[in-house]
Order: structure tokens, then sequence, then C-alpha cells
């Protein structure tokens, strides 16, 4: 296997969201009681964003995101921005362990197409402050909820009235020409985020989904690797894109638990992203023998070893013998570190504070540089 080093995901990375700042909390809340316009709300984003990328950059980060400060959940903001889909109110279900979110979801009202999306506007604001305060060897990186966030959740929606075929290809059209628009605004590092692989970590729910399908468990994974592969097949050269398998992320709660064994096979070996992040902070994830299906040299792995959930920090050495246990799978020269999620999958945010946040980055970045000498 010819061993090939990647500049990113690079080896202290991180998976994209922060806790929102005081000032953002307020501005949100002033806003919504319709004391502050947009303009306003707008304005105090802008600037604690860039707060945000300074503090990013000075603590050592090469991957500078936003925050998703602007945001309210991790997925549903961006889906909702496509032509064809509305958010509306549900009905409450709870999926998390022992917290209650809101019952906010989407629905699709017309064929899904990709038009003027608003968040290229907020990847603009954020490579422009990456550039201003950054010093050349930062990227400035967007997360979007992968297009089985979507395709998958959704289906059966009245416009669509079954017709996934048809559904599918207008989620992987308006994906395309989204990549495009990105680029085009000048983005190099776009992560995708994507809880639908949760259906595969477990027996329980490989049989709910496959109930719900109506297909064999291999053909629903290999639609949901095709609906990746068929979006990313015509990126540009030069624009790196990464995805995110996450188990659920609110309030420092989780979804479900389940190792990667039942789609080892096709995310090392069939789907074409160029790096993963793994969650891996606890025994939720099982353990590291599915990284043997690993057979692509120019994919990254990034381990998420670090839990952004709780604000202690782990055993520095427990880290490195798990880093060094993984690389009897994949080489080290392939993996890199960062935490299992993001500090705030939705505005409410994990249960640490700001100043625990950022003890966690800096020790993955002391982490980083003990393993692989650099990040």
């Amino acid at each position: 296997m010819t061993k090939v080093l990647l500049k990113a995901p690079f080896k202290a990375d991180h998976v994209g969201s922060f806790l929102r700042t005081e000032p953002i909390k307020e501005a949100r809340k002033s806003f919504s009681n319709g004391t502050i316009d947009e303009n306003a709300l707008k304005a105090v984003e802008d600037q604690e964003i860039e707060k945000l990328v300074q503090k990013q950059i000075e603590t050592g980060l090469k991957s500078i995101t936003d925050g998703e400060f602007r945001r309210s959940w991790w997925h549903l903001d961006f889906l909702a921005g496509l032509k064809g889909v509305e958010f509306f109110e549900s009905e409450y279900v709870s999926h998390f362990q022992g917290a209650k979110t809101r019952n906010n979801a989407i629905k699709v009202v017309g064929k899904i197409e990709f038009d003027q999306h608003y968040m290229i506007e907020h990847f603009k604001f954020l490579k422009q402050a990456v550039d201003k305060f950054g010093d050349g060897s930062q990227v400035a990186k967007f997360s979007i909820p992968s297009p089985n966030m979507l395709f998958t959740r959704i289906q059966g929606d009245d416009y669509y009235q079954g017709n996934n075929e048809q559904f599918y290809h207008d989620t992987v059209t308006a994906y395309q020409k989204a990549i495009q628009a990105f680029y085009d605004a000048g983005c190099r590092y776009l992560q995708l985020d994507d809880t639908s692989w949760i259906d595969f970590v477990s027996e329980e729910r490989i049989q709910a989904v496959v109930e719900k399908m109506g297909m064999d468990v291999r053909d629903i994974i290999k639609t949901r690797v095709n609906c990746i592969n068929e979006f990313i097949s015509g990126k540009p050269e030069d624009l790196l894109i990464t995805m995110h398998i996450c188990r659920g992320n609110f309030r420092s709660t989780f979804i479900t638990s389940g190792g990667y064994e039942h789609i080892s096979d096709a995310i090392f070996a069939d789907l074409k992203v160029d790096g993963l992040f793994l969650e891996y902070d606890d025994q939720r994830s099982g353990d590291f023998e599915p990284l043997k299906n690993f057979k692509r040299a120019n994919q990254a792995v990034v381990l998420g070893l670090i839990t952004s959930k709780y604000p202690e920090l782990e055993n520095p050495e427990t880290i490195k013998a798990r880093i060094k246990e993984a690389s009897q799978y994949i080489p080290l020269e392939n993996l890199a570190l960062s935490p299992q999620c993001g500090f705030a999958s939705t505005e409410e945010g994990n249960l640490l504070t700001e100043d625990e946040q950022w003890n966690k980055i800096k020790h993955i970045i002391e982490l980083a540089n003990n393993v692989w000498g650099s990040i």
C-alpha cells in the first residue's frame, strides 16, 4: 500500500460547531422577541464569528469554521434552504437518551433544487475572516448535512408520492450544484455530516430500517453510498470532501450505540470521500476491528477519541495507546485526531463551558503534536 500524506484533514482537526457565545444567545433571543431586526442580528453574528476565527487561529487550529453560529440546527437550516423544502412544527418524538429537543422538522413541498442558497454568503464571510486574521496556513472549512439526511429521512413525502427514484435524482442534482457554488465561493474543505449510518449500528436498527424501506439491508447501504458518490463524482480535484458519521449529539446526550462492523466495507472500500470522521470517544462506538477494511491510501481517518460531551480531559497516555492500536489497521500517516462530534450540534450546545471547550481543543492539538510531530 502506497502511503499518501494529506494536508487536510489536519492531524488535529474538529467537527465544526462551537458553543454559542453569550452575545449570540442574547441577540437570537432579542430577534425572536422582535426587539432587534435581522440586520442587527447579523451584525452580532459577524462580530462573534470574527472573534471565533481569531480564537481558533490563536489556539493553533488549521481548519477554521464559523462554529455554525448562524444556525439553530446542524442540518435543518441548510436543508430548509433548498428549494422545495420547508420548516414545520412536527409532533414531538424524542430520539435522544434523556433529553428533549425542539419539535422543528422539514418537509418536501416541491421539486428539490439548489437555487442561490443563503449559506453561500455564510461561507464567503468565513473565508474573508480566515484570510483577514490567518497567516495563509489555515483553511476555511464548512459543514453541510449529507444528501442522505434529506433523501433517507423524508421518504414518502406527499410531493414525490413514493417516487423515490425521482427524489434521489433531484437530491443528487441539487447537491452537485451546491458543491460547485461553494467551490466558486472559494471553499476547498467541505464536510458532510451524516447520522443516517446509525441505521446500521445494531441488529435492532437494521431490522427497523429494513421494515421501513422494504429492501435488503445491503441494497439500502449501497443506495446511501451511491447517493454520496454520485454527487461528488464531478467535484473539482482541489476540493477536499470529508464525512462525519455521528450517533447523535444534543445537550451531551446521544441517540444510539453500536460499532461500524456492518458498514465498514461500504465506508472504507466504496465511499469516495477524502476523509472520514469517526466517533470513538467511548464504548458506544465499538472497537477498532472494522478499521481492517481500510483500503484507500489517499483517504484520511479522523479518530474522534476526545469527547465533546463532557469537560474532563482524557488521559493522554490512554489516547496515545488507542491511536497506536488503531494504527495496526490503518497507517499512522492516514490517521488524525478530533472530538467525536461538535460542541453544539444545535444552538443549545453541550454541557460544558466555553473555557472547557477550548481546553479540549488545546488537548487535541497537544496530543497531535506529540504523536505526529505537528498538526
